[in-house]
């Protein structure tokens, strides 16, 4: 009854409900109910307040960045573990805590740590919304990166914000405009890129190729990440946070680009993959599983297929991944 109401605007949601809903929903209260109506009221001289704001920005100190980043970084492991949706209020408060503080720092002392610290936390912010199926918020948040990087004057933290936001693009149906925009953040970021980013942008291109059927180019991209990717087991780039990649991620990478092109070696490279993957990347399982199930439909091995899409629907309700659940439906009614 509730929901009726609600829909047909004849009850608003209250305070308890809609800490409810955000979370099982994924999204934001803002989308949850509409933005809210703006004071058409005089406002009252507000220079006083100003200055205290920009006071207490000017203030903010190595410790309090180094906390903002490690709120990022535990959103990020909870993400990874156990999806978005659950945490939808403390990325949002997240988000709003460093806009406001970068929004009133003057002085690029100042600005550059938090800007620096908002580009990380927007991208992470962006790629959740795309798993949580929210489009528009995800392109908002990758805009929010990019001004961060501008400011931050990082070029590894755009370029990986620009790569990442061709997703979008990808999955609204344009993924050649994709390639363009992934190629244009290579561009941008050019040779001051760190190796592993270097190797991730390729893979990026690989994948974004594959999906706009550009077979050639894909593979020369595959080659070109298999290249730049550091020997060794470590996957977490130091000049760059937001990167996990190493040769076993790649393999993963590689495997769901070949599969797309519904090449033979796909499968192979999959289950490799699957053998050493870290168990804490729930998320990233399910994809892995979605891939091969997708390797095996081009295999026309059915069984097999259906085995991996099990897996795949039970991680990806674990984790509330709307966009892997999207995939694994689509790969169903192949079956």
């Amino acid at each position: 009854m509730y929901v009726s109401e609600w829909e047909n605007g004849r009850r608003s949601i209250s305070d308890r409900y809609a800490a409810v809903l955000r979370n099982l929903l994924g999204v934001t209260d803002t989308e949850l109910r509409g933005a809210p109506q703006k004071s058409t009221l005089p406002t009252a001289d507000g220079y006083d307040d100003l200055l205290s704001r920009i006071d207490s920005a000017s203030s903010v100190s190595a410790s309090m960045v180094q906390a903002f980043n490690s709120q990022t970084e535990l959103l990020r492991t909870m993400d990874r573990e156990r999806g978005a949706a659950g945490l939808v209020d403390q990325m949002t408060g997240h988000l709003a805590a460093l806009e406001d503080a970068l929004n009133f720092a003057v002085l690029p002392t100042t600005r550059r740590p938090v800007a620096l610290a908002l580009a990380g936390a927007s991208t992470l912010a962006a790629w959740q919304a795309i798993d949580s199926g929210a489009v528009e918020r995800a392109w908002r948040h990758y805009e929010l990166a990019k001004r961060a990087a501008r400011d931050a004057e990082a070029p590894m933290y755009l370029a990986h914000a620009m790569a990442e936001q061709a997703y979008v693009l990808c999955d609204a149906g344009r993924p050649a405009l994709g390639v363009d925009l992934v190629r244009d953040a290579q561009r941008t970021v050019g040779q001051s890129a760190s190796p592993r980013l270097r190797a991730w942008l390729h893979a990026a291109e690989a994948e974004l190729c594959a999906h706009a059927g550009m077979a050639d180019d894909c593979k020369r991209a595959l080659e070109a990440a298999t290249d730049a990717i550091p020997p060794g087991p470590v996957d977490r780039d130091p000049d760059m946070l937001s990167i996990f990649l190493n040769g076993a991620h790649l393999a993963r990478w590689r495997g769901n680009v070949l599969g797309l092109l519904g090449d033979v070696e796909a499968v192979t490279s999959l289950y490799g993959a699957l053998e050493v993957m870290d168990p804490t990347f729930v998320r990233a399982k399910a994809g892995l599983h979605t891939d091969l199930a997708h390797a095996h439909l081009s295999r026309a091995e059915y069984e097999d297929a259906n085995t991996h899409l099990r897996q795949a629907r039970l991680l990806a309700s674990r984790t509330g991944s709307v966009r892997q659940r999207r995939r694994v439906d689509l790969l169903s009614e192949r079956l």
